[in-house]
């Protein structure tokens, strides 16, 4: 069965720029291009009714479209042993707006509240045994890092299948972003 989560689509330019990023840390296992993508809540494994009303609820969000840049670098957990590097936002409010009104309405709608904490970020690697000294490196090399800024005109229903090479994510519906008035 498919997870499903919500996202932002990332344009070219950006996919292009993110994955001339992705080396020299051993340990790194890179986000293949095709997969970059900015998650903003897990819907996990929904079925039937649940799924049905998960996606009419999202239908209803009504938010400005926005214009988005990322910048800088960093790592998950921010202390102890590194598990994630990822990409941040120049300006995470658009977003954190958007993911709000997403939640709000997924409550309505009988989901169960996401018990993490938002944190606008695309994910580059996912680390295991990686030196300290060389994501540490890789962390100063690339901490001034800013894309091209874009605009974000929708947001998109994702599905994950896990398979021998990695998670593989379709896209399963757009949910566009309406200006007001």
């Amino acid at each position: 069965m498919a997870r499903l989560f919500l996202g932002l689509d990332l344009p070219d330019v950006v996919d292009e720029h993110l994955s001339l990023l992705c080396g020299g840390v051993p340990g790194a296992r890179w986000e293949p291009r095709e997969n970059l993508h900015l998650t903003l809540r897990f819907l996990g494994e929904l079925e039937g009714e649940t799924q049905r009303r998960a996606i009419e609820a999202l239908e209803t969000v009504h938010a400005e479209p926005f214009v988005l840049e990322l910048a800088g670098v960093g790592v998950f957990p921010p202390r102890g042993e590194p598990r994630v590097l990822w990409a941040g936002v120049a300006d995470a409010g658009p977003v954190t707006e958007l993911v709000r009104r997403i939640e709000r309405a997924l409550q309505r709608a009988g989901l169960p509240p996401e018990p993490r904490k938002f944190a606008a970020h695309v994910t580059l690697a996912r680390l295991r045994d990686a030196p300290r000294e060389r994501v540490a490196a890789f962390l100063a090399h690339h901490g001034l890092l800013r894309t091209a800024s874009f605009e974000v005109d929708a947001f998109l229903l994702y599905s994950s299948v896990l398979g021998h090479a990695g998670a593989h994510y379709r896209v399963e519906r757009s949910v566009a972003l309406r200006r007001s008035g």
